[in-house]
Order: structure tokens, then C-alpha cells, then sequence
């Protein structure tokens, strides 16, 4: 009789336990729905107000559906060929520094992971030095002039081409593959460059992926640079995020000069509607990039973060 008693108490437990975890998991589950609709919910509105009319944006009417449906933004941004040529070049900017900036980081990072390299720490503390100590804005600027960089397309890529973050996780990920093979590709007389690239490299897909996906975002979203080094007078050199940071400028001083000068009628409307296309358009290539790029990118994330 005890036993089963017994018996029927911890069953009586184990179901008591189950219906909490049962709450816990939908409370869980309704948190990260309400986190993720705060996460999308200032897209969703710029995508609404770039498709809705301006009488409609001013009325305050437009929050997650267009109101008036309506294409004349986009039209107006696309018919600027400045706009255009922008969004083309900033794609061809955006793959060059890719490609360049992977490809010093790859030279930088395999080296550091030989044990007979000599300076090897005085390497990585120089670099871990720059992560905390930056000469300043001034000096980089006269540096790229005494370079003659300045208003020219690498002055866009090459200072940031070497990423130390980058550097350290590229040679993270070198570390986690077994020395044996390096070792066995040594025995059969394989160089240093052959074991970069016939087996290093093959099995670094996550952290190229991650790498590479990280240098595009802060490549395309990038305009401090240019706004420092690139003069006006050198306008097809804009990256995208800067001419979009003038368009809007722009847009807002014809709204006030028109709101000054022509007895308060109301163009915040269109101005906004203008606003919301221009972003949408900058931001949607870049979006699309990562869905391909996800299963690498996470695994990309994750390293380093358990050791055996």
C-alpha cells in the first residue's frame, strides 16, 4: 500500500512538473514573440509609410499597412540616377572590401597560428593594442593624404581592411582545427600556402561566411569614412549610406524652407513617404544577403564559446 502510494505521489510530481514546464514553455514562447515584433516593428512602419500617401503619413494614419497605396516614392528615388549609380557602386565597394579585407585577415591570422613564429605575441599585442588606442580623426586624415588616398576608391577599403576582431576569430577557428593534418601535409612536403588553402580553407567555411558577412554589413552600412575623406566635389564616390544621409537633409530643408515660405502647406508627408523609400532601398540588399548566409553565420557566432 505504501508503495504505491508512493508510486502515485511521484507521478503526482512528475505531472505537477510537467504542466509548469508546460506554462514556462508558452510564457517562454509569447516573450520572444512580443521581442521579435518589437524587433520588426520599425521596419514594418518605414515599409508602410514608403508605400503610403503623403496626406495619410502627415494625418499620422500609417503604423504597420500602408494607407493610400501608392508607388511615387520609389519612383522618384529611382528615376535619380545619383541614387542609382550610388546603389551600384556602394555594391561594388562592398564586394571589394569582402574580398580584400578576407584575404589579409586569412594572411594575418595563419601565420599567428605556427608555434615557431618568431614575434608571435609581439604581433598580437600590437594589434590587441590598437582595439583600445586609436591615434584620432586629424592624424588619419593627414595620413591619408600623405598617402594620396584622399577622394579615391581604396581610401574606402584599405584602412579598415584588417579588422583585429576579425583576426582573432579567423585565427580561433585555425586553432580548432587539428594540428595532425598541418602535421601529416608537412611529412608529405606541403608548404605553408598549400595547407592554407588545400585544407585550411576548405574546412573554414563557418568563419569565412561570418567574417565575410560582417565586413559587407559594416562596408555597405559604412559612411563616416566617406563623409571625412571624400570632398563633394567627388559626388560618384558616395557610398550609398552617405548620399542617403544627404537626400534626407536635403528633404528636410525643403520641407521647412516650403512649410517658411509658403504659408505652412504640409510636405512631411511626401518628405517622409521619400524617407522611408530611400531606407528601404538601402537596407533590403544587405537584408536578403543573410538567409543564405544564416546556418554559417550562427555557427560562426558560436566559436569558441565551448571547449573541451
Amino acid at each position: 500500500m505504501d508503495q504505491s502510494r508512493r508510486i502515485d505521489d511521484k507521478r503526482d510530481e512528475s505531472s505537477s512538473l510537467r504542466d509548469r514546464k508546460t506554462i514556462v514553455d508558452y510564457l517562454l514562447v509569447l516573450l520572444f514573440i512580443i521581442l521579435v515584433f518589437v524587433t520588426f516593428a520599425p521596419m514594418i512602419n518605414i515599409f508602410a509609410r514608403s508605400f503610403s500617401g503623403a496626406n495619410a503619413i502627415s494625418l499620422g494614419q500609417v503604423f504597420l499597412w500602408p494607407v493610400d497605396w501608392q508607388t511615387d516614392a520609389y519612383r522618384l528615388v529611382l528615376m535619380d540616377s545619383a541614387y542609382t549609380t550610388s546603389l551600384w557602386f556602394t555594391t561594388y565597394l562592398t564586394v571589394t572590401a569582402v574580398v580584400v579585407s578576407l584575404t589579409l585577415v586569412i594572411l594575418t591570422a595563419f601565420p599567428l597560428t605556427y608555434d615557431n613564429l618568431k614575434g608571435r605575441r609581439v604581433f598580437t599585442f600590437m594589434m590587441i593594442f590598437t582595439m583600445f588606442f586609436g591615434v584620432g580623426m586629424v592624424p588619419n586624415f593627414i595620413l591619408m593624404r600623405d598617402l594620396n588616398l584622399l577622394n579615391t576608391f581604396w581610401v574606402l577599403v584599405i584602412p579598415n581592411a584588417i579588422g583585429v576582431v576579425n583576426v582573432i576569430l579567423m585565427r580561433a577557428f585555425f586553432f580548432g582545427i587539428p594540428a595532425s593534418l598541418k602535421e601529416s601535409a608537412e611529412v608529405e612536403g606541403a608548404n605553408p600556402f598549400q595547407i592554407l588553402v588545400k585544407i585550411y580553407l576548405p574546412l573554414s567555411a563557418p568563419v569565412l561566411a561570418t567574417i565575410s558577412l560582417f565586413i559587407a554589413i559594416g562596408r555597405w552600412n559604412g559612411f563616416a569614412d566617406a563623409l571625412i575623406y571624400i570632398m563633394p566635389s567627388h559626388r560618384h564616390l558616395f557610398p550609398i549610406q552617405l548620399l542617403l544621409n544627404q537626400l534626407i537633409n536635403a528633404a528636410t530643408n525643403i520641407e521647412t524652407a516650403a512649410m517658411e515660405g509658403l504659408g505652412g502647406l504640409d510636405f512631411g508627408g511626401l518628405t517622409e513617404s521619400l524617407r522611408a523609400a530611400t531606407i528601404m532601398i538601402a537596407t533590403v540588399p544587405i537584408l536578403l544577403i543573410y538567409p543564405w548566409l544564416q546556418r554559417y553565420f550562427i555557427a560562426g557566432v558560436t566559436l569558441g564559446a565551448v571547449k573541451e
